[in-house]
């Protein structure tokens, strides 16, 4: 049908530990899916939040304006709204609530029948020495696989 658009935190797996992971869906205008489906959007900032009513949104994401738009077109930033099962958001509500984890968005994709989705995940913050060893094993892997590579 079309390709397929991918956009990557590639940060959140570095500063948190990743507990649990969501796909889900996420309200958009016109403009706003056009835009993402040319690939100009960024998540490397946003982070997810509930509001009074137990409803989750996305905020700090930037979607930037569609070129061709008119007066209708969207603002780069704001508020857009998570669409997951109510089961699973009272889930998330009572976690971030109990235990102080936060909810990070991963991965803005387009599935096969053209809608956009966001894969959200359940996370707690990594503190300075378990990055410090993630690092240590990326770089290992790194030198491992050039080893390798020469034999």
């Amino acid at each position: 049908m079309q390709k397929t658009i991918n956009i990557l935190n590639k940060r959140a797996k570095f500063d948190f530990e990743i507990l649990d992971k969501y796909d889900a869906g996420i309200v958009l205008s016109g403009t706003e899916i056009k835009s993402i489906r040319l690939g100009k959007a960024s998540i490397a900032e946003a982070f997810c939040e509930f509001n009074d009513r137990g409803e989750l949104f996305v905020i700090n994401s930037t979607i930037e304006e569609y070129a061709y738009g008119t007066h209708y077109n969207h603002r780069a930033k704001s508020e857009r709204k998570l669409l997951l099962n109510r089961k699973e958001l009272k889930k998330l509500e009572k976690e971030v609530q109990n235990k102080g984890l936060t909810i990070v968005p991963l991965k803005l994709f387009t599935n096969d029948k053209g809608l956009a989705k966001l894969e959200i995940a359940l996370c707690r913050g990594k503190k300075n020495f378990d990055k410090r060893e993630t690092m240590k094993e990326r770089d290992t892997k790194r030198d491992l696989d050039r080893v390798k590579k020469m034999f």
